[in-house]
């Protein structure tokens, strides 16, 4: 039985949980997952919403499997981590669940307490919002979305009785679970400055609070969401005493354990990527990465959305771009952070909608292979049929354009729609193919369009660092390679970077608290409160964020290196449909103000 130290990290993705077990030096030992429920509303195309109970429970039972499954005893566990969707949760004061979903249950006790990230009800709430002008809009790009924290909070206020709504309190997720885990309510710079408006600079803006008609958070001294200005943790600091009983018990982890500040999921994919080393021609790079080189390696965390984030020293106004938000990983530093709403659920939508969709599901399964792998077999014989060159002269004549849940960044237009142009009467496998070849291209086509606007307003990035489930899709990671002009490079598991992160918080949240131990026995004598208890730490910012790359670089495992491998051709090739989805963009939107002026 080990009695090393191993780091528990826990990763809520959208729709489910992962816990893994690592050791020092980032060799995961045991992992376990679980599904998650998400509730949509038949009638309403724009609801998504989950339960933290049915999380919690989740995450409980990944725990215990992995301890179970590694013989690893609880007291080997020396800190966890969580990193979770950027989703808002709800509970009274007391952490029970409040009901978010719209009629008469909204503002009641129940299960149904979180309104999902990809959740677009708070349309005209995020509308008001962005015609304030506020200062509290140049730290999120010049618009703020409707996916974020604030608009979907004064929905809720538009929508709930007062008196339900004033007992509520709102959490963007990573910060409700280190609550549920500690009952300490100190929230992460990266949740407050990222998703609530929170500003750098200057703390919470009364202004904007009160122009949007949130002034009873105003009055309440901001209780409800969160947190005196100065009360802010940046990532991995420890959480209040560590482990209540109560969520040691449900964990089966001791009481105490150290629980690090949590990260959005994104977040803590950069964390466990961008540190890595990397192979090139199968040899093994020699040089270790230092903390100033992370402000030119891009982290592409690419799942059901995906995230782009970018470090610097200094922060960098980008429109359409999410930021600068100062110390939301590194103390100091500042983060921009791009997005698509939809890019993986758009490669299955395109896929599971097409009549031809059984046709490759049966091959797949005659064939003993993946859809994924039918579709590039089918694609490549096509290109020797058509006899060109690169699947992107095959389909030069086709083009997507891939915003059918909205636009993120950089245009942030939540009303931006899909399209093709180039349509046949092809309803086989073949078109199937061809569309799928476009869908790939258009995503890698809108990531560089978040490069080029991001290296534009003073970024440098010259790599990408890819995580999450679209990583293992070597056609795309080739496609974003070619079409930005970049290497890509990729994580040792394509699903493990996210989790990794949230283990490096458990990670830094130990031995942070180790070298704190008697600071925290002398403020725990001076008898400060559980609830807001914050544990001390004698390590300058410096030294922490000295410590944390310290642990990113140790903890992260080889990645493998893609280079740009494009022909003359190809680059002419994707050069110009890059032109053509640019011309796409102001073509909707001057067809959408025909159309407006003509309801007039």
């Amino acid at each position: 039985m080990s009695t090393a130290p191993h780091y528990i990290g826990i990763d809520v993705g959208t729709g489910s949980v992962r816990a893994s077990l690592v050791k020092k030096d980032g060799t995961v030992v045991a992992s376990s997952t679980y599904e998650t429920n998400t509730y949509r509303d038949p009638n309403d195309h724009r609801i998504f919403e989950q339960s933290t109970s049915n999380i919690w429970s989740s995450i409980s039972a990944a725990i215990r499997d992995c301890l179970e499954g590694s013989k690893v005893p609880p007291s080997a566990v020396k800190g966890l981590g969580f990193d979770a969707t950027c989703s808002l949760a709800v509970s009274d004061f007391q952490g029970e669940p409040i009901i978010v979903t719209r009629g008469d249950q909204l503002g009641q006790y129940g299960d149904r307490n979180v309104i999902l990230w990809a959740d677009h009800r708070a349309e005209k709430e995020a509308d008001l919002i962005n015609s304030t002008k506020s200062v509290v809009l140049d730290y999120v790009g010049g618009t703020m979305s409707l996916e974020m924290e604030i608009p979907k909070i004064l929905w809720l206020k538009n929508n709930m009785d007062p008196s339900l709504f004033s007992r509520c309190q709102f959490f963007d997720l990573p910060d409700f679970l280190t609550y549920r885990a500690t009952s300490n309510v100190t929230r992460s710079s990266c949740s407050l400055t990222c998703k609530c408006s929170y500003v750098p600079s200057s703390g919470w803006n009364t202004e904007f609070f009160e122009s949007i008609g949130l002034e009873d958070i105003v009055k309440g001294n901001y209780r409800q969401i969160g947190a005196e200005a100065g009360n802010l943790l940046t990532a991995g600091r420890p959480v209040g005493k560590g482990l209540s009983k109560r969520a040691a018990a449900e964990l089966g982890l001791q009481e105490g354990t150290p629980v690090g500040s949590g990260l959005i999921d994104a977040y803590a994919g950069w964390l466990g990527t961008i540190a890595a080393r990397y192979k090139e021609d199968s040899k093994l790079s020699d040089l270790v990465p230092s903390l100033e080189e992370s402000q030119h390696r891009l982290a592409a965390v690419a799942g059901t959305s995906t995230c782009h984030l970018v470090q610097s020293p200094k922060g960098v106004f980008v429109n359409g771009v999410w930021g600068p938000y100062r110390d939301a990983v590194f103390q100091g530093w500042w983060m921009n952070e791009g997005g698509q709403s939809s890019t993986g659920q758009l490669i299955d939508f395109i896929l599971t909608t097409h009549p031809a969709f059984s046709m490759l599901v049966d091959l797949g399964k005659e064939q003993g292979k993946t859809i994924h792998v039918v579709l590039q077999e089918t694609l490549e014989n096509l290109r020797v049929e058509n006899e060109v060159e690169t699947l992107t002269e095959l389909t030069k004549d086709l083009h997507m354009y891939p915003d059918f849940h909205g636009n993120r960044s950089p245009i942030a237009d939540p009303r931006m729609r899909g399209s093709f142009v180039g349509l046949e009467l092809d309803s086989g496998l073949n078109d199937l193919a061809r569309k799928y070849n476009v869908t790939l291209e258009a995503i890698a086509l809108q990531t560089r369009h978040i490069v080029d606007q991001m290296n534009a307003k003073g970024h440098r990035i010259t790599s990408i660092y890819m995580s999450g489930g679209q990583a293992k899709n070597l056609a795309l990671m080739r496609l974003f390679a070619n079409t930005c002009g970049m290497p890509v490079v990729l994580p040792f598991e394509h699903s493990g970077a996210v989790v990794l992160g949230a283990a490096m918080l458990g990670r830094f949240a130990a031995e942070v608290s180790e070298s704190s131990a008697r600071e925290e026995a002398e403020a725990e004598a001076e008898g400060v409160g559980a609830e807001t208890y914050i544990a001390p730490c004698k390590l300058s910012g410096e030294e922490q964020g000295n410590l944390l790359w310290k642990i990113m670089v140790e903890m992260t495992p080889v990645g493998t290196l893609i280079a740009p491998s494009a022909t003359a051709k190809e680059k002419r090739l994707l050069e110009a449909k890059y032109k053509i989805f640019r011309e796409s963009i102001e073509t909707q939107k001057r067809w959408r103000k025909e159309m407006e002026d003509a309801s007039k």
